[in-house]
């Protein structure tokens, strides 16, 4: 980098960490390059921790399009900056929080379904249990919220890539993985 201190997308708008579940604090006072992989694992069992911690995680991508007319050069400042290297830092970084919100979001998925499954099986042995039913009723609702939290995600991993190609397609050609 050209000495100009971190990338902007290193960092984050000052978020009210206070608001945040205790365990998502730390997570939201920390840059989003550590956040593509934050130390921290999400929580499953609150849907509304889960979302704001993916809140949390998606700030890369909602401030994308800001992020990218900042730090890639309008053609009569194209000297000044190395747009190669600053779109190369950004494809990365996007790389990263897309495959940790993934992974995070089918973990989630994967426990709260082996929850359901255990509830199911304690249901077939206990068919009177109202709570026994309440608890997995509860359990398969958020279990649907959150498999539908992968339809989210993609729709904001698309939006970031159709926003990138925009503008470092001329700069930077990822490889061919994407």
């Amino acid at each position: 980098m050209l000495g100009r201190g971190p990338l902007p997308w290193a960092g984050h708008a000052p978020l009210a960490s206070s608001r945040l579940p205790a365990g998502l604090a730390g997570a939201a006072a920390v840059g989003l390059s550590s956040m593509a992989a934050p130390g921290g694992a999400a929580s499953c069992e609150d849907f509304a921790e889960f979302q704001e911690f993916l809140r949390v995680m998606r700030t890369i991508d909602d401030r994308i399009v800001h992020e990218l007319n900042t730090t890639i050069p309008t053609a009569s400042f194209v000297g000044k900056i190395d747009a190669s290297q600053t779109c190369k830092e950004l494809y990365q970084s996007l790389m990263d929080a897309h495959t940790s919100r993934e992974r995070i979001i089918k973990n989630c998925i994967a426990q709260t379904s082996s929850i359901v499954k255990t509830l199911r099986e304690e249901r077939e042995k206990a068919q009177d249990d109202t709570a026994l039913l309440k608890q997995l009723r509860k359990e398969q609702t958020k279990l649907k919220l959150m498999q539908s939290e992968l339809n989210v995600e993609e729709v904001v991993n698309d939006r970031s890539w159709k926003v990138f190609n925009e503008r470092c397609r001329i700069h930077y050609k990822p490889p061919k993985s994407q």
